[in-house]
């Protein structure tokens, strides 16, 4: 993982994976000096404040977003609305949606001929049978 550290320069820490032994991670600990672990302290104690202020401010940003919405007249159905029809957009567009649509086109088409000329067989039959 990268950390940033109180120099404001990038470093590598090696943290113990998920599922290694908590003893590994409680050793690597006590490896460091004690002006190390009040460095990391303190750079979590910013990095814990930051991630407060800009969760603040993301908090604030949709409350502003959801006022401008209010105020076009934009609610939650009208953007269902508007996300369906952006995604119906974007499949329709794709190269397999095209590419399939064409193929049952004309397999419809060919299912149309098919029962076009069943059909005019039949009507010859009922003439014959007349």
């Amino acid at each position: 993982l990268m950390a940033y550290s109180s120099q404001g320069l990038l470093r590598s820490d090696s943290l113990p994976e998920v599922g290694e032994d908590a003893a590994a991670t409680v050793g690597m600990a006590e490896t460091l000096s004690e002006e190390e672990q009040d460095e990391l302290r303190k750079e979590l104690a910013k990095v814990e404040e930051e991630i407060q202020t800009l969760s603040q401010v993301l908090a604030a940003k949709e409350k502003h977003l959801a006022e401008i919405k209010r105020k076009l007249g934009m609610n939650s159905l009208q953007e269902l609305k508007q996300n369906i029809t952006k995604s119906w957009q974007d499949v329709t567009s794709t190269t397999a949606y095209k590419k399939t649509s064409e193929t049952l086109s004309q397999a419809g088409q060919k299912a149309s001929a098919a029962f076009s000329t069943v059909g005019s067989v039949i009507t010859k039959k009922f003439e014959d049978v007349r």
